[in-house]
């Protein structure tokens, strides 16, 4: 069984607006429906678990209602980081789930074809890998810089080195997981209070086989208000 967890807790502080990201219109529609929408017409996705502040909890509960996913059984409330709210709604699911796919509920151009690839893929290989993620190799160049305060403590910004840019990939949500694989790499990061940037960064720290393949330059982030007239271009 597949589960998809969507986090969808963010405050939107560098946003800029009142209220929360994930029920910010966009095209339309709130930001967190479109990826909702896409993983409803997964046939292979049997349950979608989002994941949102106490505060957004009726409404979104509204909305889905309203947008007819009915895939969404329960709305799990958020943590602190999205790191918790993730473990909150891995807590959360049908102990059936042997797939997990976690999607930022900030991408709202996450494409069909691709969920439908990653979880062929781990399905055909998961004796061999743990997780698959989506990502877009970098277009420019990225140095690795040093911090120094100099005298009148003004901090300087020095290049450290260049570094390979074939070598670098930026990487996106969704990511799929074997359940018991990632389940016990947040329970172990729980435990010691280790926080990463993703989920897949967890599943590395325990020695754990994860295959990146393309995902899409469209499928951006929404951070901030200019991020909005970007999506709304590719749409």
């Amino acid at each position: 069984m597949v589960t998809a967890i969507v986090p969808a807790a963010g405050s939107g502080i560098r946003f800029g607006i009142k209220r929360n990201k994930p029920l910010f219109t966009f095209a339309g529609k709130p930001l967190l429906i479109w990826p909702l929408q896409v993983l409803q017409e997964v046939i292979e996705i049997k349950e979608i678990v989002p994941v949102v502040k106490h505060e957004d909890i009726k409404t979104t509960h509204d909305l889905i209602e309203q947008y007819q996913i009915t895939k969404v059984r329960k709305i799990i409330l958020g943590g602190q980081e999205r790191q918790d709210s993730v473990y909150n709604g891995l807590k959360s699911i049908n102990p059936d789930t042997n797939l997990v796919l976690i999607h930022d509920g900030a991408r709202p151009l996450i494409e069909n074809s691709l969920v439908k690839k990653m979880i062929s893929c781990l399905m055909l290989t998961q004796s061999e890998i743990d997780g698959i993620v989506a990502g877009v190799p970098i277009k420019d160049t990225v140095k690795e810089i040093k911090r120094e305060l100099s005298g009148d403590n003004i901090e300087n910004i020095f290049v450290q080195k260049t570094l390979k840019r074939e070598l670098l990939w930026a990487i996106q949500t969704p990511q799929l997981f074997l359940y018991d694989k990632i389940m016990s790499a947040y329970e172990k990061s729980k435990k010691n209070n280790l926080y990463a940037t993703d989920d897949s960064a967890l599943l590395e720290r325990c020695g754990g086989r994860i295959r990146l393949i393309m995902g899409s330059y469209k499928n951006i982030k929404i951070t901030t208000p200019e991020d909005i007239k970007v999506a709304e271009a590719l749409l």
